[in-house]
């Protein structure tokens, strides 16, 4: 497992990764979750990348990110043209990486103040 400092202890920061888990603060979460800086919704409907469907994004648009990281897993693996779609016609900006990736990108971002978002699957 990987782990980053925790230099501030206003927002959410993602504090270690491994495979089929994420921890943030004192939570373990092994399903698909979504986190922003002063939320983690643990019970996101995404079941997995390529199944990504509009009322899964329904979720992340209501919560008005400026750029969604989605940590695919061990691996990058890009969701369908649709959800990629989706994004550029809400002029949100989406960055497709594997699951460290995304975590680590997540917390630089966060720490910056940018209205940043992570849709992670462990």
């Amino acid at each position: 497992m990987k782990f980053t400092l925790d230099s501030r202890t206003d927002i959410n920061l993602i504090r270690g990764y491994a495979a089929g888990e994420v921890r943030t603060g004192q939570q373990v979460l092994r399903a698909p979750c979504i986190i922003t800086v002063d939320r983690i919704i643990e019970d996101w409907s995404a079941t997995e990348v390529m199944a990504l469907t509009a009322a899964d994004l329904d979720v992340i648009f209501e919560l008005q990110p400026e750029v969604v990281l989605l940590g695919t897993g061990a691996r990058q693996q890009f969701p369908q043209s649709v959800v990629r779609t989706a994004f550029a016609a809400r002029r949100v900006g989406l960055e497709v990486m594997d699951l460290g990736a995304a975590c680590r990108t997540f917390n630089i971002l966060a720490q910056e103040d940018r209205r940043v978002l992570a849709a992670l699957f462990p």
